[in-house]
């Protein structure tokens, strides 16, 4: 027959009976004792005063969590582990320039021993922000560049909503980086169906249905992924045809243009580039595209 012992539970104080082998184990790893399941939820959950090791501070902390060492913050836990496990080496430390408490120094170009001093330090009104980035503008004489202020990024995000915002409220036009100069593609159905990048395209494409051109969309160039805007065919030639809108706008769409050129002078390609010149004002949009295509199509 298995022998009961008597031990009272934790949380109520009820006598409750168990096997003294169950007991003593418990004991022995320090667990709790319960009644019910309710007291076992509210002594997992309630919780309950414990001493930090480092500072001796007392600190609130539910039993699930608690553990063989316990500290009442990072800080502490971070300063406990440096004493027991030293770093190698001579370690740099520096002066926080908002507490002015020494702090060991990390990769990177940090200023401040903590997040709150950080927040206490860039806590920016939007009028200081505007200050700042009127100021350096002036000095360097152009929009200043998110990555040249950086210790107020952050601030003139969560003000503003974003970088360009600040600039803008500051009364200067936002910088474009080169990544983002390509431009946003726009579908703009044609007359014949044909779905285009942009409504130049499609003023371009109507131009081709108007004089019964027979013309195809995305062609490919050989042996590339690069496609052509257009390709028609003249005396059972195709002709690959290009409306670079964006020429000088952007380094990256630059590069493309002249990858085209050069896929078009390896293969001996006929290439007809297209220009904003070429087609704007619309008024005299027939007159300009018959002279670019002069030589090639009877018009």
């Amino acid at each position: 027959m298995t022998k009961l012992a008597k031990i009272l539970c934790s949380v109520c104080k009820k006598p409750i009976y168990r096997r003294a082998g169950w007991i003593k184990e418990n004991l022995k790893l320090g667990l709790n004792s319960y009644c019910s399941k309710e007291c076992k939820s509210i002594g997992r959950t309630q919780r309950r005063l414990i001493i930090c090791e480092n500072c001796g501070k007392e600190f609130a902390r539910i039993p699930s969590a608690f553990s063989p060492h316990n500290y009442c913050s990072r800080h502490c836990a971070a300063k406990a582990n440096n004493k027991k496990y030293p770093r190698k080496g001579n370690p740099k430390f520096k002066i926080c320039i908002v507490c002015g408490q020494e702090y060991r120094k990390s990769t990177g170009n940090i200023k401040y021993c903590s997040r709150k001093c950080r927040k206490k330090a860039e806590n920016y009104t939007p009028q200081e922000l505007i200050g700042i980035i009127k100021s350096i503008a002036q000095d360097l004489g152009r929009t200043p560049a998110r990555r040249e202020l950086r210790e107020i990024g952050d601030s003139c995000r969560r003000i503003f909503g974003s970088w360009n915002n600040a600039v803008i409220a500051a009364g200067f036009k936002p910088n474009r980086s080169h990544s983002q100069r390509m431009y946003k593609r726009t579908n703009t159905k044609a007359r014949d169906g044909h779905l285009c990048d942009s409504v130049s395209e499609a003023l371009i494409d109507n131009w081709f249905t108007q004089n019964n051109i027979f013309h195809e969309i995305n062609v490919s160039y050989p042996e590339t992924h690069h496609k052509a805007d257009w390709a028609i065919f003249v005396n059972g030639q195709k002709v690959f045809v290009e409306y670079f809108g964006l020429a000088q706008d952007s380094p990256r769409y630059d590069r493309a243009i002249k990858r085209k050129q050069e896929i078009s002078q390896k293969y001996d390609l006929i290439l007809v580039e297209i220009y904003p010149s070429d087609i704007y004002p619309c008024e005299d949009i027939n007159k300009k595209l018959k002279e670019k295509f002069r030589g090639l199509i009877n018009l």
